[in-house]
């Protein structure tokens, strides 16, 4: 089957199409994709082969090359996902979607571009606690699998440089890595930076 054959919850008489964690997902040459359930990172390449992340998205973000333009374009399934194909011809019925898909890139570019290494990767972590957060007893934990590299590569900075500063933010208590591959934002210094994500 192929995407075209595939609608949005908008349009319920259509179906929609699932994927696993850490599965890659075919991108349809016109339309958008929605994600109805879980999370996705979308990355492409610099000309010697780096990884480079485009952002990281959730229920109600959309996808697709015409918000990018961006080539290579590949959609990595971070967790369990489910996704929506909106034909072009009804794009414009996403406009809300679209508009949200542009202001978090440009939130996301001015973290990426934050000149402290320590302030870029807390204000990422806060950033990410925003979108895929949710209240545990030691704080907002990320429910996301992130690996230092995969930080490295939203940051723009080399995984020992990640690990180094990751341990600074637990010494100073802004994190707390108890589960392995998940941080949890404790609760008093990430709400902080909360609002300077946001400005």
């Amino acid at each position: 089957m192929t995407f075209s054959t595939y609608t949005p919850a908008l349009y319920p008489h259509l179906r929609q199409q699932t994927f696993t964690c850490r599965q890659l997902v075919p991108m349809p040459f016109n339309g958008l994709l929605r994600i109805e359930r879980g999370a996705v990172r979308t990355v492409t390449w610099s000309e010697q082969g780096t990884p480079i992340t485009l952002g990281y998205w959730g229920v109600g973000d959309v996808l697709g090359h015409s918000l990018s333009g961006v080539q290579p374009y590949q959609i990595e399934c971070k967790t369990h996902v489910e996704l929506s194909y909106i034909p072009q011809n009804l794009c414009d019925r996403s406009l809300d979607e679209v508009f949200r898909h542009i202001q978090q890139t440009q939130a996301f570019f001015c973290i990426v571009r934050s000149e402290c290494l320590r302030d870029r990767l807390l204000q990422l972590l806060v950033w990410l606690g925003q979108k895929f957060g949710r209240e545990v007893a030691q704080g907002l934990l990320i429910d996301l699998r992130l690996t230092h590299q995969e930080l490295s590569e939203a940051m723009g900075i080399t995984r020992i440089t990640v690990t180094r500063l990751m341990c600074r933010l637990e010494e100073e208590g802004i994190i707390d890595r108890t589960r392995p591959q998940y941080i949890v934002l404790t609760s008093q210094p990430a709400n902080r930076f909360i609002g300077g994500v946001n400005s």
